[in-house]
């Protein structure tokens, strides 16, 4: 196979800046991007949305039968290749269909599940024959997926799962035992991604029909969300799964395991965006209508506030999601129709760092946005007939799938101390000229948004200084030291969404002017403005935890001089009502 060029290696956001040119934005859209959107959006709209009372009711049969509808126009097969039934589109294109398809509440969650961690195994991990037999179901939405991987007993720590599976005596078929649970679309799936312990000892993949002797499903979880997605226990008792359904290779599930998770937490990103601007534009409709003091909430300054950082929070993930998809994209290209199981799975973890920031920053943005949408309705936030009430209850989940938040966070950091210790990243280099640039470097005044790419510039110096602190004072222990590389998670994940927002807004205005883009030009700030705030606050913990005595004054004291440099970014009151009074004439988020 041709050897694959890769143009940035994965976290290297963390300590090398990127040309704007380079990076992927919602305006890079193609027509045929648009039109897989449209027809999301629609079949949302028009199919699903009719549906939604009864989805919440947990009337089950309603979602198969919607996922059906949704594999004839194509929408459960943008990521399976053509040879196998399905559309064979890019990445990009299967973050749009997550983005539309995300505010279809339980629908959403089920579907997207199908799609990404329940079919993708056997997509880049099936053999031919697996792959004929199962794609082409999945695809048209004849099978419904699920993916099981939690235990009573194994939850965070996937790798101590407790289900075992030892081969017959006459070589025929594994016999499973053990319980799965919370599985998503338990109760309509057709096959079920499961992992368990061969000979107790190693950790494989395989897929199993719900037909399969010894399957059963517990019943139904009473949840506080996401109702219309199935969630139950599956049990093995002497489940007989025939050895032609091992999938992969023996001893190697947690390559499939943990690399197609990567690639659902994109997924639960793009889906947070798509939630986010539909309770921003839910609220938009309630306080244009909704009058206090003789005035439409929306007139009011706080509204408009709020209105502003709510979308400048939705403009950064939505420019870091789309610049995540592209990276995926570059990464895996076709190797869906390869059989190199090992270079999938390098390409399939290339990019686990941004993909875990993309699920973070996305869960949170969208918990943010939905508290604030319901405060804006007040009382009528917590009525059922106005939607806001179930957005509240479903987004919580989605801090705790794919691994919590928390996980997620401790992988950031550490991806990077391993390429450290490997020898991949000269830390104490990029240190040393973090620092310099802390200390020396004043914000640039000429072209397109140079103080807010020095605002950027600075972020990313203050992780790398930071991150040198950390791995010097504690070395190869630093992985019992999580209140540290917490923060120096929230640092990489600021970065991230700080430089793709400022990236995308300089690419738009070198292509149209600053004019016709000041309002990216003002969320930009916005959120920027917010992001340094963060960035100094998370800085000065950190050396106050991880310093002492004279270093640890200094390093405060640096940290203050370099970020006060940028408190022009403050003063955003008019900037913010202008904002707010834009997408209030709109109705919706727009950009």
């Amino acid at each position: 196979m041709e050897k694959r060029t890769v143009l940035h290696k994965g976290a290297s956001y963390l300590y090398t800046s990127s040309d704007p040119e380079e990076i992927f934005t919602p305006e890079d859209l193609t027509e045929e991007h648009k039109m897989i959107g449209a027809t999301a959006r629609q079949f949302l709209e028009k199919e699903v949305a009719p549906y939604a009372e009864r989805i919440e009711r947990q009337e089950f049969e309603v979602v198969p039968e919607l996922m059906r509808r949704a594999g004839e126009l194509g929408l459960l097969a943008h990521s399976i290749p053509e040879k196998y039934g399905g559309l064979g589109l890019d990445k990009i294109s299967k973050g749009i269909v997550g983005e539309m398809i995300g505010s279809g509440g339980g629908y959403g969650v089920a579907h997207s599940n199908h799609t990404c961690i329940a079919t993708l195994p056997i997509t880049y991990f099936g053999t031919e024959e697996q792959k004929q037999k199962y794609l082409p179901k999945l695809a048209s939405g004849e099978y419904i997926g699920a993916y099981c991987l939690t235990e009573p007993n194994a939850g965070s720590d996937a790798l101590a799962a407790q289900t075992t599976a030892v081969l017959n005596e006459e070589e025929t078929n594994f016999v499973l035992n053990g319980t799965k649970l919370y599985i998503t679309n338990a109760v309509f799936s057709d096959t079920f991604i499961v992992y368990a312990k061969v000979d107790g000892q190693h950790f494989t993949a395989f897929i199993v029909e719900k037909d399969f002797p010894g399957l059963s499903l517990g019943p139904e979880e009473k949840k506080m969300g996401i109702k219309g997605s199935s969630t139950r226990s599956v049990i093995f008792e002497d489940c007989l799964v025939p050895v032609e359904n091992l999938l992969g290779e023996v001893g190697r599930g947690h390559v499939i395991a943990l690399n197609v998770l990567n690639l659902g937490r994109f997924n639960l990103g793009s889906a947070g965006a798509g939630v986010s601007k539909t309770a921003l534009k839910k609220t938009i409709g309630f306080v244009k209508e909704r009058k206090q003091f003789k005035r439409t909430i929306a007139e009011f300054p706080a509204t408009k506030q709020k209105i502003a950082w709510m979308a400048a929070r939705i403009y950064a993930a939505d420019s870091l999601q789309y610049r995540t998809a592209s990276l995926i994209e570059d990464a895996l290209g076709d190797l869906a129709e390869t059989f190199d199981y090992k270079l999938i799975g390098k390409q399939m973890g290339e990019y686990a760092v941004e993909c875990a920031v993309c699920k973070v920053f996305g869960s949170e943005t969208l918990d943010y946005v939905v508290d604030e949408a319901l405060q804006l309705h007040g009382g009528a936030g917590f009525i059922q007939e106005y939607g806001i009430e179930q957005m509240y209850r479903d987004s919580r989940i989605n801090r705790i799938f794919e691994g919590t938040n928390e996980i997620n966070r401790l992988l950031i950091p550490t991806h990077l101390f391993r390429k450290v210790m490997k020898g991949e990243v000269d830390l104490a280099a990029r240190v040393q000229e973090a620092f310099k640039g802390l200390g020396h470097i004043a914000p640039g005044k000429d072209g397109v948004l140079a103080q807010e790419r020095a605002a950027v510039e600075t972020i990313r110096n203050l992780f790398l200084v930071n991150a040198g602190l950390v791995y010097e004072a504690y070395g190869e222990s630093l992985v019992e030291e999580q209140e540290a590389l917490m923060n120096l998670a929230d640092l990489a994940i600021l970065l991230f969404a700080a430089e793709s927002a400022v990236a995308r807004t300089q690419k738009a205005v070198m292509k149209n002017g600053e004019e016709k883009e000041s309002l990216k030009v003002d969320l930009t700030r916005t959120y920027l403005g917010s992001a340094m705030w963060d960035a100094e606050r998370i800085s000065r913990v950190l050396a106050g935890n991880v310093c002492s005595g004279e270093k640890r004054e200094e390093m405060i004291a640096l940290t203050v001089r370099a970020c006060s440099r940028f408190s022009s970014l403050g003063g955003l009151v008019e900037k913010n009502r202008g904002i707010a009074e834009r997408l209030v004439q709109k109705g919706e988020f727009v950009c």
